[in-house]
């Protein structure tokens, strides 16, 4: 008992107190990449030509064909990654009614793969894990790249990556099945975040590191907008000089030869840091250079993220005995272009079953795509078409798979507002149920909005 509660304890402690396993350069920012070796940096310190937005999914991370720093997004990723199993430690130290982590004797390696299998479900963690910590995570993944000179699209798809492969398929599933939502709204919603974050950061730098005023509440706030940058500089800012210049470290096992002829495995934690330059070092410098530009032709940025909440009425068919009813509905969208996007939809009710007449919790969850008409038009006719499940009681062994087609109309009436009313047909193969939903919305879009 006692190994497991230290482990996840080291591992958190040593992400915490190091600055980050970051490179010997990385700083705030910098105002000329050449001049001070690499830094933090954005994609509109440089001037761009049109030509570079033609394909404007294009996907960057693996080239970086425009001057984008692919070593420090490596370095920092390494870094994410250490911080992430500290993140792992601490969870799996909260009560399991909390984290909803399965802490059973099951091996480590056949948990994964069973949790890998049965997945994804429906999460069921307290909200504030799944969409406030969720958000937050994806925002300090986003930060990664975006601070690394990427563009704000390539940082989402670097994000999605990270939150998926190396979380929820990745350390999570050691201790549950990768979630629905938390699949999508850690980098969705860690896009809005992250991007918020990354220019407050700025923002706030520029006036002086002071918030209402205060210089306290200032390094507070920067502290919890990127808390990785921020331990290795509130010590060098503590101390009036650049006394710690980077930090690196590894955890590892090692198998060492005993006199007897026996092997012995021993776990090894190393830690080092590099003694600064002082007054002339390049960080301090960097202090007080920094950029202010943050403009940009990019035409896709987080404005294409979109988030509605409305009513549906469920036309359900008879063999789920259940009473027809009206439920709340939320979805969360990327609006990729006026012609097409792509949601994540759920809805709830408490409706009677029309045998007992006893509340039975009804939910319905799906990934659906849109093809829009007439899209330069305020009114605007769609078809959807998605996959999903209805989950009856919350019970995973009560859930049925479905695909479902249908068609609305989307009212544009602002760049940020805009009104949906549609029809799905929900039909599975298994039950051969045929389920009608009818939804309105009211739906908003992040930023600027539609452009």
């Amino acid at each position: 008992m006692q190994s497991q509660f230290h482990l996840p304890l080291l591992f958190f402690s040593l992400v915490v107190v190091s600055p980050a396993f970051g490179d010997e350069n990385d700083a705030l920012f910098s105002s000329s990449p050449s001049q001070t070796g690499y830094s933090n940096s954005s994609w509109e310190e440089q001037p761009r030509s049109d030509g570079v937005y033609d394909s404007p999914y294009s996907v960057a991370l693996f080239s970086a064909p425009n001057g984008e720093d692919a070593d420090r997004l490596w370095s920092q990723t390494k870094s994410v990654a250490w911080y992430g199993v500290g993140v792992a430690g601490v969870i799996a130290l909260l009560p399991e009614d909390i984290s909803n982590w399965d802490s059973s004797s099951e091996r480590l390696m056949e948990k994964w793969w069973k949790n890998v299998k049965d997945g994804p479900v429906w999460d069921r963690d307290i909200w504030y894990i799944n969409y406030i910590g969720h958000p937050y995570f994806g925002g300090v993944y986003y930060q990664v790249a975006r601070k690394s000179g990427y563009r704000q699209w390539d940082a989402f798809v670097y994000s999605f990556l990270m939150s998926t492969f190396y979380w929820e398929y990745g350390l999570e599933a050691f201790a549950e099945a990768p979630a629905i939502q938390d699949l999508v709204t850690t980098p969705v919603l860690g896009w809005v975040y992250g991007e918020w974050a990354f220019n407050k950061e700025r923002e706030i730098i520029q006036g002086g590191g002071k918030v209402w005023g205060s210089s306290w509440v200032g390094d507070t706030a920067l502290f919890f907008l990127d808390p990785v940058d921020s331990i290795g500089r509130g010590i060098n800012n503590l101390v009036g000089r650049d006394v710690i210049k980077a930090g690196t470290g590894y955890i590892g096992f090692q198998d060492v030869p005993m006199l007897n002829g026996e092997v012995d495995t021993q776990f090894k934690v190393n830690m080092s840091y590099s003694i600064g330059e002082g007054e002339t070092s390049p960080a301090l410098k960097r202090r007080r250079e920094y950029t202010t530009s943050s403009v940009s032709n990019d035409p896709i940025d987080y404005s294409v993220v979109g988030i509605s909440i409305g009513a549906r009425y469920l036309d359900l068919d008879s063999d789920w005995q259940l009473e027809n009813s009206w439920a709340s509905t939320i979805s969360l969208g990327v609006y990729f272009t006026p012609q097409f996007s792509s949601r994540l939809n759920y809805s709830r009710v408490e409706t009677p079953s029309t045998i007992t007449k006893a509340d039975v919790s009804y939910e319905n969850y799906s990934f659906d795509f849109q093809y829009y008409f007439n899209s330069k038009e305020k009114l605007r006719p769609y078809l959807n078409a998605g996959i999903g499940e209805t989950l009856l009681e919350k019970s995973v062994d009560l859930k049925t798979f479905q695909i479902n087609a249908g068609a609305g109309l989307h009212y544009q009436f602002h760049a940020n507002w805009a009104l949906l009313a549609d029809w799905s047909h929900y039909y599975s193969t298994s039950t051969s149920t045929n389920d009608d939903l009818f939804s309105g919305q009211l739906v908003y879009r992040f930023g600027r909005g539609e452009r």
